[in-house]
């Protein structure tokens, strides 16, 4: 019986796709590198500061990991507060109170900042619903590594055997999988090239799995 679900930020709970590609964009312009949209595609659900390493190998630049991120986090400030359309996902608010009303556990799991965790957190009234909120930024290891579901189970007070995963990304999938846990893959209009092949379930919308519809999935 499911006692805890933990949910991933971007991509389930918020569309901040456009908000971190143009974020990242500027940063790019800021330091002259190029990249592919097959490279960016690659890097979705891990954390900045991994990702800024890695453009720093793989570009060889002068500049710190540490110095992109704040570049990044400038313009990333910037246009969240500046989008007056931003909005969280179709049906995810519906389905955080269903769960939260019906008992369960809710602790998030993003490999988003904890700056950025709690600024969306606080613009949508969420902190009510959730027990836990763990960034992967705050992590050794960033997604596909499972620390972070691992750490996310253990907040909420029960086994991985009676948790979920509900994740949009590749790198996510793969992270619930490593850690054990039965993961819900989000493919949704906002997911592009992502691989759901070790999720346990697939779906297209929050309606599929209710709690009534999903109270003895594991």
């Amino acid at each position: 019986m499911i006692k805890a679900v933990i949910f991933d930020m971007d991509g389930v709970i918020i569309d901040s796709e456009p908000l971190h590609r143009y974020a990242y964009n500027e940063m790019f312009k800021d330091v002259n590198i190029e990249v592919s949209d097959t490279l960016y595609e690659s890097f979705t659900g891990q954390s900045t500061i991994n990702i800024c390493k890695k453009l720093c190998d793989l570009f060889q630049l002068k500049e710190t990991p540490q110095y992109l991120v704040s570049l990044k986090r400038k313009h990333y400030e910037y246009v969240f507060d500046n989008d007056k359309d931003f909005d969280l996902i179709d049906g995810v608010l519906d389905l955080i109170k269903d769960y939260h009303a019906n008992g369960l556990t809710l602790v998030l799991g993003s490999s988003a900042s904890m700056p950025g965790i709690k600024r969306i957190f606080k613009r949508f009234n969420l902190n009510q619903y959730f027990k836990a909120k763990l960034s992967g930024a705050d992590l050794k290891a960033s997604k596909p590594h499972p620390e972070i579901f691992i750490k996310a189970a253990e907040a909420s007070g029960f086994k991985r055997s009676e948790c979920i995963v509900i994740e949009d990304s590749t790198n996510g999938v793969k992270a619930a999988y490593a850690a054990g846990i039965f993961c819900i893959g989000y493919n949704s209009l906002y997911s592009k090239n992502q691989d759901y092949s070790k999720a346990n379930l697939v779906i297209t919308d929050f309606e599929e799995i209710r709690f009534n519809k999903i109270k003895t999935l594991i």
